[in-house]
């Protein structure tokens, strides 16, 4: 079987960083989204945010040490506290400091992810966040989705690319990584505006990527454009297209942390082969060997 590193796996990444096997532990931080006080949301979001696996009642100290408990040192003695749903840095200062410290309770935890919007990063959340990084590995994850900004509108993501820029300057200034998804599918977006944001990418100070199929769920916006023949959700075929041509032509020094998103099966619409992640992954690693092609052969 094939032993080659064909893409920047974050795993692989994160036990060179640590010396060992290193866990995310996914917490919802009770956060809401400055997008939907005056709207729905992006319209793709579900009513759970994008952390749909996730949402909790319990305070971030117990789901912290309820992770750490279940792990009990088989898998993993080295963890993440990662802040995933909704905008995890749309608070006042001395919140966002509160619920940070309260993720931070073990000797164990040896990185702080937190997830959020161009347009919720100022510099007060920027010198809160640097000042975990004598401590901690500090990176931030930002939701790019597309760069052109008509794309944007239709989704209603709410900021525009300029501002996805202006965050990045920012954070670049001190110092924390930045992670940004990108998402394939996007109603109204077509091969050229995906290869057009690969060269965003490329052109900004980014460490991460995340890579994600469009996927509709009950009770969103996207789920009516579907009903009502406004939107069509694309083939996996068209994805392990689109997902190579990434690959293939991002940096060779951004870490890739997934090449494709965990779609609720409980409330997934479609595309149904979406909750088949083996399939996405599989599909992939054969088109890379079979074409030997891997990450950046293409970057310029």
């Amino acid at each position: 079987m094939e032993n080659i590193e064909r893409y920047k796996h974050l795993n692989k990444y994160l036990k060179d960083k640590f010396g060992e096997r290193t866990l995310k532990i996914c917490i919802d931080g009770g956060f809401s989204c400055p997008n939907r006080i005056n709207s729905t949301g992006c319209i793709f979001c579900s009513e759970r945010g994008s952390g749909e696996h996730l949402k909790s009642t319990q305070n971030i100290s117990v789901q912290v040490q309820n992770h750490l408990n279940g792990y009990k040192g088989e898998r993993a003695n080295k963890f993440i506290a990662y802040f995933q749903n909704f905008t995890n840095t749309f608070a006042p200062i001395d919140i966002l400091k509160k619920k940070y410290d309260s993720a931070l309770i073990d000797e164990r935890i040896v990185a702080l992810a937190v997830a959020t919007r161009p347009d919720c990063i100022n510099e007060e959340v920027c010198k809160l966040l640097k000042s975990y990084t004598d401590k901690y590995y500090v990176w931030v994850e930002l939701g790019l989705q597309t760069s052109n900004n008509a794309v944007g509108e239709l989704i209603n993501r709410g900021y525009s690319s300029e501002q996805f820029t202006e965050a990045v300057t920012l954070l670049n200034k001190y110092n924390i990584d930045v992670v940004t998804h990108i998402m394939i599918g996007l109603p109204g977006e077509n091969f050229e505006d995906l290869k057009n944001t690969v060269n965003f990418i490329n052109s900004h100070d980014i460490q991460g990527l995340k890579i994600h199929c469009t996927y509709v769920v009950e009770n969103t916006v996207l789920a009516d454009m579907l009903k009502q023949s406004k939107y069509t959700p694309i083939s996996l075929e068209y994805y392990l297209e689109c997902a190579t041509y990434v690959l293939t032509h991002i940096s060779p020094n951004i870490v890739i942390h997934r090449v494709s998103g965990d779609a609720p099966k409980d409330i997934l619409i479609a595309p149904e082969w979406n909750s088949h992640k083996k399939w996405i992954i599989n599909g992939l690693d054969k088109i890379l060997r079979e074409q030997d092609l891997w990450q950046g052969i293409f970057y310029k």
